[in-house]
């Protein structure tokens, strides 16, 4: 078991873990406050009930890390509280930062997305089962069109044993590609290695090197890696298995990804990571220092390739897809134990970041529900619509608070898109932090009506002592208490 020896560090990570990344004074983050509150609320119910060991998660407006919170540990046996400041392996999302490279040397003019991968990587010498189709080419590497095979000829997710890029070299000849290039969406770590191939090639730095200096440095991602060394890696969260029924979670031994390096290998924090999707917010950013054109990273996040039900498609490196009528992009990681998920909405300049120490710690499942409920509240917030959650009836904040009740649910209280709405808790928990949301129409002195989707037209009417402050609050029948003496 992995020990954390650097007691400074660890001081300020259990510090850190129960800390906003923002002043609470800061008055659009105090406005978000109590949907914060049930937001917390939801994931900590989720992490429970998934026994996911840790997450750590941010919400990122434009170039502000609005939030970021982390739930469980680092290490359970440890009992080491994460915290934003702790590393995870990345994993599949190394493949967006392979793709910004190639596409700033593009950009230097020294190489074209259309250029066949054998022009730089003449080795690449992969049998081709279609041997009257065009050249495999960048492009089609960075949108998972090159018909290649997912993986090289090694079962490293299996034993993993991972290749060296001259053991992927030398046995590629006895591979053979699965569709005609261009005709098919086929995610390929192949052929993500192969692109960090070039990268090496081209910029005459090794792959490491070129994505320190060229990417990490200038976004002040300070607290990341792109090979994790011995001393990094002691700094990581702990990797857990899969938990099996009546079995508490395995640790997951490290594994160096070796020659899928640049597919696979970056690891990074929250707050690093903040950074690099804040860079996606920069379209219009075409000066000299960009650390790639805003016109770029527009063209990176477009669809390049689209699958015929038109359900998503792929970008260059970013998936792409449709969600509640918003156009989101996104990639998600997995490499033993370690899983991490990226999303954003380009147009809303809005991105959420979810990191998990489990291979069954559902990532992506925690993103989309929380980029959905969180969204359009940051939106409106932080770009000051005409939907502001500052003009709400302000003599509705005496309602807002948490409420018990007899057995193991409680509910919260608070003002959502200047509406007071209550959530009460289930268990096992809604996949929406939103779903079990009820809207309180006003129908009277401290009387309210339940309505919307989630509401039964009963009254809810909160109670007052002779000092006018609530001491009960009568939901149809019966009663609800709020919290604390």
């Amino acid at each position: 078991m992995k020990r954390y020896r650097l007691i400074t560090l660890i001081g300020l990570l259990v510090i850190g873990s129960q800390c906003f990344s923002m002043s609470k004074s800061d008055t659009r983050l105090k406005n978000l406050q109590p949907n914060l509150k049930l937001l917390e609320i939801w994931v900590d119910a989720q992490q429970e009930y998934r026994h996911i060991p840790g997450i750590s998660i941010g919400l990122i407006y434009d170039q502000e890390l609005v939030y970021t919170r982390s739930f469980g540990f680092a290490d359970i046996e440890e009992q080491t509280p994460l915290s934003e400041d702790f590393p995870f392996r990345i994993a599949s999302i190394t493949k967006t930062f392979t793709a910004t490279a190639l596409m700033q040397l593009r950009d230097a003019g020294k190489l074209r997305l259309d250029d066949p991968v054998n022009m730089y990587l003449p080795w690449f010498n992969i049998s081709q089962r279609f041997p009257d189709q065009p050249a495999i080419t960048i492009r089609q590497l960075l949108t998972h069109t090159s018909g290649l095979p997912r993986e090289a000829d090694f079962p490293y997710w299996t034993d993993h044993k991972f290749p060296s890029m001259e053991q992927i070299k030398t046995t590629l000849a006895n591979q053979e590609t699965i569709y005609p290039p261009a005709t098919q969406i086929k995610y390929s770590n192949l052929g993500m290695s192969l692109a960090g191939e070039i990268v090496a090639v081209v910029s005459g730095q090794s792959y490491e090197e070129y994505i320190r200096t060229h990417i990490f440095e200038p976004l002040g991602m300070s607290g990341s890696s792109v090979i994790p060394d011995s001393a990094y890696q002691q700094l990581l969260v702990t990797p857990y298995s899969h938990r099996l029924e009546g079995i508490t979670h395995k640790v997951e031994e490290y594994t160096d990804t070796k020659g899928i390096a640049s597919a696979a290998s970056i690891a990074s924090t929250v707050r690093d990571l903040a950074n690099y999707v804040s860079l996606q917010f920069r379209e219009d950013d075409n000066t000299p220092e960009a650390v790639l054109k805003g016109s770029s990273l527009q063209e990176m996040q477009r669809v390049q390739f689209l699958r015929p039900s038109w359900s998503s498609g792929w970008g260059l490196g970013w998936a792409v897809w449709q969600r509640n009528g918003k156009t989101v992009n996104g990639h998600g990681g997995w490499v033993g134990g370690n899983r991490t998920q990226i999303m954003f909405i380009p147009e809303e300049k809005v991105g959420v970041i979810v990191l998990t120490n489990a291979d069954d710690g559902e990532p992506s499942f925690l993103a989309r529900h929380i980029l959905d409920y969180m969204g359009p509240l940051i939106l409106a917030e932080y770009a000051q619509t005409t939907e502001s959650l500052s003009e709400f009836d302000i003599s509705w904040k005496k309602y807002t608070g948490t409420y018990v009740e007899p057995g193991p649910y409680y509910t919260e209280v608070l003002i959502r898109a200047k509406h007071l709405v209550m959530s009460t808790l289930s268990y096992p928990p809604e996949d929406n932090p939103g779903s079990e949301i009820i809207e309180l129409a006003p129908e009277g002195e401290d009387t309210f009506r339940m309505v919307g989707d989630n509401g039964n037209g009963e009254l809810v009417i909160f109670e007052t002592n002779a000092k006018g402050r609530i001491y009960q609050v009568k939901v149809g029948s019966n009663y609800i208490y709020p919290q604390g003496p």
